[in-house]
């Protein structure tokens, strides 16, 4: 942001808000009845014109906000459909539109994984670019290769991930008195979903792919209220149960054999500074979950500190920023509860 910049913001904190409309039918009524503002019919034609200069001066001020000419930039709307195409080659029949049978898979994973690959080396050769640019001007094919190379690996990558999704399946089965079957659990259960993207999302991370490995992960945080960073590492037969409300942290580590409930955060402590002041980044700064943990709601693991050993249970609301033993089972004190009745403890 420019000098400009910050002085007109400055000016903008400073004007008086206008009042509040409360949403109270009665103050509502009076406001329609005394508010005597109108639109000029004519609005569009004779100062539509002035608004659109005040926004272009807006975008020249306010730089940072704006991507114009579309250069070098992934498509959040292409990444999703090419994630929902994904999804359907990993769970044929059960994700996609298409009716899947015996008859017509072969086609349509040919056509679907085509497409895919064409689509798929276009968002990552941007993305490559996007960076590249940044650093300095690099020969006009190197993107494009290493972007044909990232695809081609990813969708080769597909059945092993496929073997590893299976087990977290049947984790969330297993794990879930409530599941009816494993149909279920693919159709509707939002971990299945979360889990599943976060798989495809860290081997792009793994291969230093910037922007669509979190485009990904945050276009299903918001469909499921599950945030797993595609740089955490975590191990096979993972079930996240409910899961609304959980963090899984960019350099936090999860062994086989895990199950967390909703609410469970795998978080920083804090973030390490340099000398001005700027987050050191790059560093290790989330918890390591052993094999065989369980980690009940609201539970709160900090910092790169906390290293949970194997088979250990973490009850809720547990707030942990150091190092648990094997074999640990970790509680809380039940709170004091107080009742009253009709005004007496």
């Amino acid at each position: 942001m420019t000098n400009s910049g910050q002085e007109k913001l400055k000016k903008v904190r400073k004007a008086p808000k206008p009042a509040a409309q409360c949403w109270n039918p009665e103050k509502m009524i009076d406001t329609l009845m005394k508010d005597k503002k109108s639109v000029d019919r004519n609005w569009s034609e004779t100062e539509l014109s002035s608004l659109v200069d005040k926004l272009m001066n807006n975008y020249e001020t306010f730089g940072g906000m704006d991507h114009l000419e579309g250069k070098d930039l992934p498509s959040k709307e292409a990444i999703i459909e090419i994630l929902q195409d994904l999804l359907a080659v990993f769970f044929p029949g059960y994700l996609g539109k298409n009716e899947i049978t015996k008859a017509n898979i072969r086609y349509f994973l040919g056509n679907t994984l085509a497409s895919v690959q064409t689509r798929l080396t276009v968002e990552i050769e941007k993305s490559l670019k996007y960076i590249c640019r940044k650093v300095k001007e690099c020969p006009h094919d190197v993107c494009r290769s290493r972007a044909e190379v990232v695809v081609k690996e990813l969708l080769e990558k597909i059945p092993e991930l496929r073997a590893i999704v299976s087990g977290d399946i049947e984790a969330a089965y297993n794990g879930d008195p409530a599941a009816v079957s494993t149909e279920e659990v693919i159709i509707s259960y939002p971990c299945l979903l979360a889990i599943t993207t976060y798989r495809i999302a860290h081997e792009l991370y793994l291969r230093g792919i910037p922007l669509i490995p979190r485009i990904m992960s945050e276009h299903v945080h918001s469909l499921t209220g599950i945030d797993i960073h595609p740089g955490a590492r975590i191990g096979k037969n993972f079930f996240i149960d409910h899961g609304t409300g959980v963090v899984v942290g960019e350099t936090a580590e999860i062994g086989d054999n895990v199950k967390i409930y909703q609410g469970v955060t795998l978080g920083a402590l804090s973030f390490p500074k340099d000398e001005k002041g700027a987050i050191i980044r790059g560093t290790k700064r989330h918890p390591t979950v052993g094999n065989n943990v369980v980690i009940y709601s609201g539970a709160t693991l900090l910092g790169p500190d906390a290293i949970v050993g194997d088979n250990v249970v973490i009850g809720g609301n547990v707030w942990i920023t150091s190092q648990v033993a094997p074999g640990t089972r970790i509680t809380i004190a039940p709170p004091e509860l107080k009742y009253r009745k009709n005004g007496k403890c």
